[in-house]
């Protein structure tokens, strides 16, 4: 008796993900959650350098200032809460210091445009097709900081205009990286402050548009919304809040992208990885005991093993 409905999946061959491969990953919070999942297994990634980005016209103006090399400005900043932020960035890197976010701002820029450069793989996550405008300026923002509703004007983007905006980002990219692969994906995360009915159609308008450009372009597209929707349709595999997935379903989405993104020559080092990070949150009954100094080499050795096939990996 089958008691759930799978999601089938396509293992990619031709851009799998290996321990060669220079990753970065952008967008909403559900793309931090694989990338913390990467970092375990010591791959090499890179994520979220101006904070997490919603929706995908955010994602288009990093991009574009990136390749540009864009320097803010004071003028660039806003004071609000007693802190200072930025349309741009997300709120985690806001700061007291005016000149602390400005310099966090153009550091992260410089490090945006070579690692778009280095990369063989971005992973774009998709949350919403909700943006809000700041009435000030008319420019669409990447978070609203806490400023009072009152100074947006809220809309949906169309599906038209997130294709135009997917389409000039991946133009963007292979302007500076011609061989670069684009892995989309939809957050799983509901944006039910958004209503039950606004939520599913944003999540069909990114639908739609991703599956306009993914065909004609070096990109393709992972189904986290669909695993989270039809294979865990159940509230137990919510978090509290009955929005985001909780641990279990990230574990379990997890495991779907890798037996599918990642290339089967990289399964033994993740073992081996994973085998070692037990082994460093392992909490001996006592320390200085013969057994516990014993298990502590045979770590040492583990991790010069790793280390001599990849340099770039640190414990």
């Amino acid at each position: 008796m089958n008691l759930q409905t799978i999601v089938p999946l396509k293992k990619e061959v031709k851009n799998s993900i290996d321990y060669n491969s220079k990753i970065l990953l952008l967008g909403s919070c559900f793309s931090e959650n694989i990338g913390d999942k990467l970092n375990y297994f010591k791959f090499q990634t890179n994520q979220n350098p101006f904070g997490i980005l919603f929706h995908p016209k955010a994602i288009e103006n990093l991009v574009t200032n990136a390749i540009n090399k864009k320097k803010y400005l004071p003028e660039d900043l806003i004071f609000q809460n007693e802190r200072w932020h930025c349309f741009d960035a997300h709120s985690s890197l806001s700061s007291a210091d005016k000149n602390e976010l400005l310099a966090n701002l153009n550091s992260a820029i410089t490090a945006t445009n070579k690692k778009l450069k280095e990369a063989t793989h971005v992973i774009i996550t998709l949350g919403t097709s909700w943006v809000y405008r700041f009435i000030e300026t008319d420019a669409i923002v990447a978070n609203c900081h806490k400023i009072p509703q009152k100074k947006f004007l809220k809309k949906l983007l169309s599906v038209d205009e997130i294709t135009k905006s997917l389409k000039t980002t991946i133009a963007l990219l292979k302007s500076v990286n011609k061989n670069i692969h684009i892995l989309f994906t939809i957050s799983p995360v509901r944006h039910l402050k958004d209503g039950f009915t606004e939520n599913m159609q944003s999540k069909s308008h990114l639908i739609t548009a991703i599956h306009s450009v993914i065909n004609a372009n070096n990109s393709s597209y992972f189904p986290s919304y669909e695993i989270m929707m039809d294979e865990l349709r159940d509230y137990r595999f919510y978090a509290q809040d009955m929005m985001h997935p909780n641990k279990t379903a990230i574990n379990y989405i997890w495991e779907r992208f890798m037996e599918t993104q990642i290339s089967d020559s990289s399964k033994l080092t993740m073992q081996e990885i994973e085998t070692i990070q037990k082994g460093i949150s392992h909490r001996p009954f006592n320390k200085n005991s013969e057994q516990h100094q014993r298990f502590l080499k045979n770590l040492e050795v583990k991790k010069e093993k790793i280390n001599s096939l990849f340099s770039f990996i640190k414990f």
